[in-house]
């Protein structure tokens, strides 16, 4: 569902090895989907969706920092894409997941997985150093 490749490279050690963490992440969540031997998966994806959010959020102070050492224009809307991204993971229904967990979960995966490939190759490559 979601694999690392060089078009992710932004050519900063720090951010490009943060960027593959959010990959493990989410890939943690694909394979718990995949397993048929656990069928309720509420509690592994809520710990999965908490290390992710916090996770992102190392990430996002980690990266808005690098930007505004090298003063880059973009930082404001940089900075609210970022917000934006942890807003819609905090305002996720746990009790919806919970009732219906691999549907929603798939749809919150495909959620993460896109914004997370969109905001590499789109906004990331902006400031990319390659």
């Amino acid at each position: 569902m979601i694999a690392w490749k060089e078009d992710y490279e932004v050519g900063i050690d720090v951010v490009d090895s943060q960027h593959k963490e959010l990959f493990v992440i989410a890939g943690k969540a694909f394979d718990l989907l995949k397993n048929e031997f656990v069928t309720d998966k509420y509690d592994a994806m809520v710990e999965i969706l908490e290390e992710l959010k916090d996770y992102a959020a190392f990430h996002f102070e980690t990266e808005e920092k690098y930007l505004e050492e090298t003063g880059f224009k973009k930082l404001f809307s940089h900075k609210m894409e970022h917000a934006a991204f942890l807003q819609e993971i905090e305002a996720i229904d746990l009790e919806e997941l919970d009732e219906n967990q691999e549907e929603h979960m798939m749809r919150i995966l495909q959620f993460i997985v896109n914004w997370i490939d969109r905001h590499i190759l789109e906004k990331d490559q902006q400031f990319a150093v390659k």
